[in-house]
């Protein structure tokens, strides 16, 4: 089996104090990059997940600015290069998720998911590219979801959002790729995080065919194949983890 190491790697994950993304973090954290775990609101979660990088030898700090704030944005990534000289990967996993029906949407959880989901992206995106170019080397990852691909009922604004990523993406690995930056995204589908409490987990569970939730861990592994040399041929693809669901 091939270990992938990814020692002295700068590596910033978005939205990484739970769920998913802490999955993400710890799991880069254990293959050697120095992972900077961003979050909003949670200092204690954050801080919970960089112990858990430390307690395994590995390297890690928790970052609070929101990824809507492009000023907040700049700063951070900014910090960032004038602290560490580089960043090699960029995870862009925060989200957030306003359900309603789309004739009871209301215009302010449009702008917000809107704001987080897609500009958050953008802004951080585009400011880390800037010296990925400059390296001639990087990694960006985007956390999308098979609701972007397929749509779900009372979805429709988390949908656009998500597709929305994967056109982003799209565009990015091509205006990226001759710099030597690779730009993926994933589309989980049922994991089980915070964000899906509250459905009726044993009807969906039926049509998995593997028939079973998938953990953040998995979909974490995903992400590592992605940042590491296993995956130096791919760049500009939409990767499902979700237990043969979508298909």
């Amino acid at each position: 089996m091939t270990n992938i190491d990814l020692s002295s790697q700068v590596a910033l994950v978005t939205g990484a104090s739970r769920g998913i993304g802490a999955a993400i973090a710890k799991i880069l954290g254990r293959a050697g990059a120095h992972v900077i775990v961003n979050y909003l609101k949670n200092d204690d979660l954050a801080q919970e997940v960089v112990r858990d990088i430390l307690s395994s030898e590995g390297s890690a700090e928790a970052f609070q600015f929101d990824i809507s704030n492009e000023d907040a944005v700049g700063r951070a990534i900014d910090d960032i290069i004038t602290r560490y000289q580089r960043i090699d990967i960029l995870v862009n996993n925060a989200g957030i998720s306003k359900d309603a029906l789309f004739l009871r949407v209301k215009p302010e959880m449009l702008n917000e998911m809107i704001e987080v989901n897609l500009k958050g992206t953008f802004f951080c995106t585009s400011h880390a590219a800037r010296y990925m170019i400059k390296q001639r080397r990087g990694r960006i990852l985007m956390v999308s979801s098979i609701v972007g691909l397929g749509g779900n009922p009372g979805q429709s604004v988390y949908a656009t959002t998500k597709a929305g990523l994967i056109g982003m993406m799209k565009s990015f690995s091509k205006e990226l790729g001759p710099r030597g930056i690779r730009v993926n995204a994933i589309a989980p589908g049922l994991v089980d995080t915070g964000m899906t409490e509250g459905i009726d987990r044993e009807a969906i569970i039926k049509e998995i065919p593997l028939r079973k939730i998938g953990s953040p861990d998995e979909v974490a592994g995903v992400i590592l194949f992605l940042c590491s040399e296993l995956s130096s041929y791919i760049t500009g693809q939409v990767i499902v983890v979700d237990g043969g669901l979508y298909a």
